[in-house]
C-alpha cells in the first residue's frame, strides 16, 4: 500500500493581504496566493493580458512563410498528432488558415501504421493518398523530433513549417521556420504552450502579417478568438502547466462555451456526454470532452475527431460525435481488461515490484497502454511504462511518471547508457513514448529501473497531496462551490482541496462502487461521494475534498468529492 503524505499548501501571507486590498475576498486571495498570485492583474483573464505573438521565436519568418504562399494559391498539409491537443491544433489550423483564404487540408499519421508524428513513412503515405503533393507541410503538435521525415519531405520538393512544444532532441529538423517556445533559441516567457497553442500563435502572427500587407484593406478581419474553445479544449486535454498564459486561452474558451459560442462539433461532443456546456468548467475539458476526442487516436483514426471538430453541420459532427462515443466506452473496456490483466502479472510470484513498472503483454491494444500505465502509476505511485507489440520484433511502450522523475530525461539516459537499446523514444517529464526490440524488454527493465534512481537520487516515492486547509464554514455555499468551478484549475494550478474532520451520519454504495455519504460538520450537514471507494468510513472521519455544486432538478446543491480519508 502507498504511504500518503498529506499537508497544507503554504500560503504568502504578503500576497494574500495585498490581494484583499486589491478588492479580492479573503476566501479566493488565499487560494490564489497559495498558487503563486501575488498580484490581481494575475487573474485577469481578459485577452489584453496574453503575452504577444511577437514573443515566439520565428513566428513571424513563419507567418510570413505562410502569408506567401497563401498568396501565391500554394497547397497547404497540416500533418496532426493523434491525441486530443494534435486533433484541436489540427482543427485550429485548418478553420484559420481558411479564414485567412488558404487552400489547406490535413492527414493525421496512423497510430498502428506509421507511429508518431512526420516520418518518412507518413510523406509515402501523403504521396500515396494526396494529388497533386503539397507546396507546405504544417507539423502541428509534432516535428520537432522529424529531422528524417523533413529530410523525405524536402527530397520531393515539399517545405516543412515546423510548430510543436516538445521538447527538442541534439538535432533540429531543416525545416523553413520551427516555431516552439521549447527550443533553445526561443525567449517566448511561457514554455508551457500546448501544441493547440502554439498554432493559434502562429494564426494571430499570420494575421498581424496579413494585416501588414494589406490583405483586410477592405475586408473585415477574420476573429480567431472564434477558435478560443478548441484552444482550450486542447491545452487542458494535454495536461500542460496552466501558468498566467494558458489559463487566459483556457478561461477564454470556457466563456465561448458557456455563451454557446462554442464549434459545432464540441457542442455535439457535449450533447453525447451528456453534459451542460452553460456550467462548462476544465474538469469537464479534461474528463468528459477531451477522452472522446482521445478515443478515436487509441482505437481507430483520428481523422474522425479532427473532421468532427472542423465541421459546421450539426447533423454531422453529431454523427461523428457518436461514433467518438462508442470508441470511448470501447476503450473503456478495453483498458480494463488490460489493467487487471496488469495487476495480476504484478501481483504474481515472478514479479519483482522495484523503483519504476515495467509490463508487458502480447495481446495488449498498443492504443490503450499510456491508461494502463497511468492507473498503475497511480496506484503503485512509481514511474510507469506499459508496452504493446509494434512492428514485428518491436514493442511500443507508453509511460507515465511521478512528480520526482523526469520521464524523457530518464529515457534519454539510458539510450546514451545503451545506445542500441531503444530505437526512438520522445515525450516530457510526466509523459512519454518509446520503441524497443521484444528480445530487449528484461534488459531494458534493468537500465530503466536504475536510470529512474539515478535520475531522481531516490529509491521511494510517495504521493503528496497539498490541501487548502479547512474549509471555513462561512463560505461552505452553493455560491462558494458554484465560484469555485468557474475559475480555470489544472496541472501547476491544482482544484483547491479542503481538509476537516466530520461526522459519518449515513454511507450507502451507489451502483456497487461509489461510497455515497452525509456527514456532518459544526450544525451543517453535507451530501458526499468517494469515486471508486467501496470501504465503509468510521463515525469520525478526517476528510480530504472538493467543494463543488451538485446540479440537480433545476436546483443547485453542494456535494463533498471526496479525494482521501484519514
Amino acid at each position: 500500500m502507498v504511504s500518503v503524505q498529506v499537508t497544507n499548501r503554504i500560503v504568502n501571507e504578503a500576497d494574500a493581504q495585498k490581494l484583499i486590498s486589491q478588492g479580492i475576498n479573503p476566501f479566493m486571495a488565499k487560494l490564489w496566493a497559495a498558487r503563486g498570485v501575488s498580484d490581481i492583474n494575475q487573474t485577469d483573464t481578459s485577452w489584453k493580458q496574453l503575452l504577444a505573438p511577437t514573443l515566439l521565436t520565428e513566428v513571424e519568418k513563419g507567418a510570413r512563410i505562410l502569408a506567401d504562399a497563401i498568396e501565391q494559391g500554394k497547397n497547404l498539409l497540416i500533418i496532426a498528432d493523434y491525441d486530443c491537443d494534435g486533433a484541436t491544433a489540427c482543427a485550429v489550423g485548418i478553420r484559420g488558415l481558411r479564414m485567412l483564404g488558404a487552400k489547406v487540408d490535413f492527414m493525421v499519421p496512423n497510430r498502428f501504421e506509421t507511429g508518431y508524428g512526420l516520418s518518412p513513412a507518413v510523406i509515402d503515405v501523403m504521396l500515396e493518398r494526396i494529388s497533386p503533393k503539397p507546396d507546405l507541410i504544417i507539423t502541428v503538435d509534432n516535428g520537432i523530433a522529424s529531422v528524417d521525415g523533413v529530410a523525405a519531405a524536402k527530397s520531393h520538393g515539399i517545405d516543412v513549417l515546423v510548430t510543436d512544444h516538445h521538447l527538442p532532441g541534439d538535432v533540429l529538423p531543416d525545416a523553413v521556420a520551427i516555431i516552439n517556445p521549447n527550443q533553445v533559441a526561443c525567449d517566448f516567457p511561457s514554455k508551457n504552450l500546448a501544441g493547440v497553442g502554439v498554432i493559434f500563435y502562429t494564426m494571430m502572427a499570420l494575421r498581424a502579417e496579413m494585416r501588414k500587407r494589406g490583405h483586410f484593406n477592405h475586408q473585415p478581419e477574420p476573429r480567431l478568438d472564434s477558435l478560443a474553445d478548441l484552444v482550450a479544449l486542447g491545452t487542458v486535454a494535454d495536461v500542460v502547466k496552466l501558468d498566467s498564459n494558458n489559463r487566459i486561452l483556457v478561461s477564454q474558451g470556457l466563456a465561448k462555451m458557456r455563451s454557446g459560442q462554442m464549434s459545432i462539433g464540441i457542442r455535439a461532443l457535449f450533447d453525447v456526454a451528456g453534459t451542460d456546456p452553460r456550467q462548462a468548467n476544465s474538469m469537464d475539458l479534461g474528463f468528459k470532452i477531451g477522452p472522446r476526442i482521445n478515443a478515436a487516436g487509441r482505437l481507430a483514426d483520428m481523422s474522425i475527431g479532427i473532421r468532427c471538430l472542423i465541421s459546421d453541420d450539426y447533423d454531422e459532427a453529431l454523427t461523428l460525435a457518436k461514433q467518438l462515443d462508442e470508441w470511448n466506452h470501447t476503450r473503456r473496456s478495453i483498458e480494463q481488461e488490460m489493467s487487471s490483466q496488469a495487476m495480476e502479472e504484478i501481483e504474481g510470484d515472478n514479479f519483482t515490484l522495484k523503483h519504476s513498472i515495467c509490463v508487458f503483454n502480447q495481446e495488449w491494444h498498443q492504443g490503450v497502454v499510456g491508461i494502463v500505465a497511468s492507473r498503475l502509476k497511480e496506484k503503485f505511485w512509481k514511474p510507469t511504462l506499459a508496452f504493446a507489440p509494434g512492428d514485428e520484433g518491436e514493442i511500443r511502450g507508453s509511460g507515465r511518471s511521478v512528480p520526482d522523475v523526469h520521464l524523457r530525461d530518464a529515457l534519454d539516459l539510458v539510450s546514451k547508457r545503451y545506445p542500441h537499446l531503444i530505437q526512438k523514444f520522445g515525450g516530457h517529464a510526466m509523459a512519454a513514448g518509446l520503441t524497443i526490440a521484444e528480445k530487449d524488454f528484461n534488459s531494458f527493465i534493468q537500465a530503466f529501473d536504475k536510470a529512474v534512481v539515478d535520475i531522481s537520487g531516490k529509491t521511494n516515492f510517495s504521493p503528496l497531496i497539498e490541501t487548502d486547509g479547512s474549509l471555513d464554514l462561512a463560505y461552505a455555499n452553493a455560491e462558494t462551490a458554484i465560484a469555485l468551478t468557474q475559475q480555470v484549475w489544472g496541472a501547476g494550478f491544482p482544484s483547491p482541496l479542503f481538509r476537516d474532520v466530520f461526522h459519518v451520519r449515513n454511507q450507502r454504495l451507489l451502483k456497487d462502487k461509489h461510497l455515497k455519504l452525509q456527514v456532518m460538520r459544526g450544525q451543517q450537514m453535507f451530501d458526499a461521494i468517494w469515486f471508486n471507494h467501496t470501504e465503509e468510513l468510521p463515525e469520525t472521519v478526517e476528510l480530504v475534498y472538493e467543494f463543488v455544486p451538485n446540479y440537480w432538478n433545476g436546483n443547485v446543491y453542494t456535494q463533498l468529492m471526496i479525494r482521501h480519508a484519514m
